[in-house]
């Protein structure tokens, strides 16, 4: 009897494993997504005047690189009431004062436009910050529409966690659904752009979600980027979530407070919980972890490279570089005023370039590709993995550890003479002997 029920609940995780991964596919994802990479936009502090039109001269050298979707954090303008600083500074992005028109402090709707055009000729995606969770506090829905709004039991407006200078609203009203999705569907409709990032996405009703996607996906098939780490909103329409939890982990095991092993765990952990079919956005930073968490060089250190190539290489992986990253720049960009980017070299640039073409040229980059780790001699600090699609394969090796490495790769699979992508050479490779790698060490095997 033991061993049956032992055998029925065995049964019973893998046919619940199986519906996860395959539950909930609305759309197909975007025919160009799959094998794509997103550049985050910050266009207060991309240059010293933030417009739009300064950016747009940026194109040509972010084309070259091997960048595919530009994502802009929020261009709508921002409320002046409430602002976290003084009324003199900038404030916050996230605060909406006005759903359908562009910030000043960026340009027009005109330069955005032209924007726009210009980077779709060039092959770009552009997909914008959406803040559906809540408004500025002068957002003139709240003079209008108060209904729109959560209140208290005294009736008045409740701003969402310390965010004191917005408004929380409210999605019991079918008049604000209404209202948000004729935003959304303006900025598809009149400006052509390709997709959204929704801010905190799982603070907002999935049934809403369901509704607002199926909405977008008549106009064109919008690709929908999500900021939460939930299975659920692929359910809804969503092509991609974030992954939070492997960005702390990987800060853990360079600090060495996590081991590779747990690494592995909570990477075998999220590829059973997400569907088969989902995209993963992974990252070294953005502007959250940047302006309040630390640039990729506090965080990870000597091992800030071997992390990049991971989230560029990862199965399912829609991989992004926040803006700066190429510099390098090495300063927490401050949120609320003015800081711009000192743009004075590209020396990380030839390295993302490398990994960016990579993922274009090789479908074994694909987000739905193949993946398997392989086992090693040094399992306990080395991880290495291979991903396969359509007769490509793709070995990647990475020395999790502040020390050097020296172990064999036990698979046959990776037999050969495979170009290694960062040295520009073929070597050869064989289960049999053994490699060695420097602390925090990597190696990118095309077998072409």
């Amino acid at each position: 009897m033991h061993k049956r029920i032992i055998g029925f609940l065995a049964l019973l995780f893998f046919s619940l494993q199986t519906i996860a991964q395959s539950a909930g596919k609305l759309y197909d994802h975007p025919s160009w997504s799959h094998q794509s990479n997103i550049y985050e936009v910050n266009l207060r502090q991309y240059s010293a005047t933030g417009k739009i039109k300064d950016f747009q001269k940026h194109l040509t050298r972010l084309r070259q690189m091997g960048v595919d979707v530009l994502w802009f954090m929020p261009i709508t303008p921002i409320g002046i009431e409430g602002r976290k600083m003084s009324p003199s500074e900038l404030g916050s992005y996230y605060a909406v004062r006005n759903y359908k028109a562009v910030n000043e402090e960026f340009g027009t709707l005109a330069d955005w436009k032209a924007m726009v055009k210009k980077a779709q000729s060039m092959g770009f995606k552009v997909i914008t910050d959406w803040v559906a969770n809540h408004s500025a506090q002068d957002n003139h829905w709240v003079r209008t529409n108060p209904e729109f709004y959560v209140k208290d039991s005294l009736g008045k407006f409740v701003s969402p966690f310390d965010w004191t200078d917005v408004y929380k609203l409210n999605y019991q009203h079918r008049r604000l659904r209404d209202s948000m999705i004729d935003a959304m569907r303006f900025w598809v409709k009149e400006t052509g752009i390709d997709g959204f990032r929704c801010d905190v996405a799982e603070e907002v009703p999935e049934d809403f979600w369901r509704e607002c996607i199926a909405e977008l996906k008549k106009i064109k098939n919008v690709y929908m980027l999500a900021e939460a780490e939930s299975p659920k909103l692929h359910q809804v329409g969503f092509d991609a979530t974030y992954g939070w939890s492997l960005m702390g982990m990987m800060s853990d095991v360079y600090k060495g407070s996590k081991t590779v092993a747990q690494f592995d765990s909570l990477l075998q952990h999220n590829i059973h919980r997400f569907p088969e079919d989902a995209h993963r956005m992974f990252f070294t930073s953005n502007h959250d972890e940047n302006s309040w968490n630390g640039t990729e060089f506090e965080k990870y250190g000597d091992a800030y490279k071997t992390f990049a190539v991971f989230t560029q290489t990862m199965y399912q992986s829609i991989p992004l570089i926040y803006n700066g990253q190429e510099g390098p720049n090495k300063k927490r960009l401050k949120f609320f005023v003015k800081d711009p980017i000192e743009w004075k070299e590209f020396k990380m640039a030839p390295f993302y370039k490398t990994l960016l073409q990579l993922r274009k040229k090789n479908p074994a980059l694909s987000a739905d590709a193949s993946y398997e780790r392989l086992k090693t001699s040094h399992d306990e600090s080395v991880f290495s993995f291979i991903r396969e699609k359509n007769g490509r394969k793709l070995l990647v090796v990475l020395n999790l550890s502040a020390k050097p490495a020296v172990f064999s790769i036990q698979d046959p699979r990776v037999n050969g003479k495979p170009y290694n992508v960062f040295l520009y050479t073929n070597e050869s490779v064989s289960d049999k002997q053994n490699i060695s790698l420097e602390p925090w060490g990597y190696i990118v095997y095309d077998y072409k």
